[in-house]
């Protein structure tokens, strides 16, 4: 899975606009100024070798201190959630709250600041040693439990919680396949009517402009100081690339592609088909299609969220984008259409498989094609 090289310097901080407002993007995000949100600082961690899969290492990944800190630093992310238990302490108060996937505990502790009678956080990774002696640190032994373990593995010391709180989305959504584990987690333990923080995910879909980049990372091995290297040009096109999209790039409307909502969905349901009609909005050329995801709080007395879309605020998840072998011509108000299929690898279910099925019958492209992505 692809990232370009200088994308942490481009995440700049764009107002939404309404050619793509999601509902999401309409909902109130915490605008902070500091990007300290926790004065402990964690500085040992596990690095992890490169010949291994994302199977194997994924928990491992999650051990070494840098990729917390990334996503602490999220400010749009990390605020949000407080945000969110803090102004709904009401519904904390006297509750026992799940924390899936609990990291360096951050969750856990804005829970238990907010009023939580008690929680129970489970972290995988080694990053649990950590996390304990962060709740021990700030005072919190007595209401958080920070247990080490796989979800599927682990007994809880009582048989129900009120509450489940999880950051578990990943790139495209559903990329490292942590939504599974929220699931489990939920039939397993949690009560009826119990509440799921976030509760609903919604993943769209829209199409940009992006010559110079894809010239530069795509087309590159076609001729590499006069050699043939484009065998390496196929794997390319097929690794989804990571990165920060510049609004001005959106050639189409953006189109809602599938909906869940993590209190009532299954498994199952994280795998499907859907179709797909982006309209362009100017005379322009399409060169990738990009994803997105939003998050929303609905059982909040306030409905909070967030997206990770081109027009709101950046975040390290920031898009996902799919080169298509085809440049497309497109006149405005012409229509591509077709359907993207995602689902799970079958030897490792944290990698996603996407099949895109795609045409245009404009004026000046007339084109049909399938294409196939592996994000790992």
């Amino acid at each position: 899975m692809g990232r370009r090289e200088d994308s942490s310097s481009s995440s700049s901080i764009m107002k939404p606009l309404s050619a793509c407002t999601t509902t999401a993007e309409a909902m109130e995000v915490e605008r902070a100024e500091s990007p300290n949100l926790v004065e402990d600082s964690i500085e040992e961690g596990t690095l992890v070798g490169s010949d291994r899969t994302s199977a194997d290492y994924y928990f491992d990944s999650y051990s070494h201190f840098g990729i917390h800190e990334e996503m602490l630093k999220d400010i749009v992310r990390t605020k949000t959630y407080q945000k969110v238990i803090y102004q709904n302490s009401f519904f904390l108060k006297d509750k026992v709250v799940l924390d899936v996937g609990a990291g360096t505990g951050i969750l856990s502790l804005f829970c238990a600041k907010a009023g939580a009678k008690h929680v129970y956080a489970i972290e995988c990774s080694q990053m649990a040693d950590m996390a304990k002696e962060i709740v021990q640190v700030n005072g919190f032994s007595n209401v958080i439990t920070v247990l080490k373990g796989k979800v599927e593995e682990i007994e809880l010391p009582v048989p129900h919680v009120d509450i489940i709180i999880s950051e578990w989305m990943g790139y495209f959504l559903l990329y490292e396949n942590m939504l599974n584990t929220v699931l489990y987690a939920r039939d397993k333990w949690l009560v009826n009517d119990g509440i799921i923080f976030p509760d609903k995910a919604s993943l769209y879909l829209t199409a940009i402009e992006d010559a110079e980049y894809k010239d530069d990372k795509i087309e590159f091995w076609n001729n590499v100081y006069g050699f043939d290297m484009s065998c390496i040009r196929k794997q390319a096109m097929m690794e989804p690339l990571v990165d920060t999209v510049d609004q001005n790039q959106i050639v189409t409307n953006c189109q809602l592609l599938k909906m869940m909502d993590i209190s009532k969905m299954t498994p199952g349901d994280a795998s499907f088909t859907a179709p797909f009609k982006l309209i362009a909005e100017r005379d322009d050329y399409i060169h990738a299609l990009v994803a997105y995801f939003d998050v929303s709080f609905t059982r909040c007395h306030k409905l909070m969220g967030f997206s990770t879309g081109p027009r709101s605020r950046g975040t390290h998840w920031k898009q996902t984008v799919l080169y298509l072998e085809d440049v497309l011509t497109v006149c405005e108000g012409e229509a591509v259409v077709g359907s993207m299929t995602v689902e799970p690898n079958k030897k490792n279910p944290r990698d996603i498989e996407i099949l895109l099925k795609y045409s245009l019958n404009g004026r000046r492209c007339q084109v049909s094609r399938t294409q196939h992505y592996k994000m790992r």
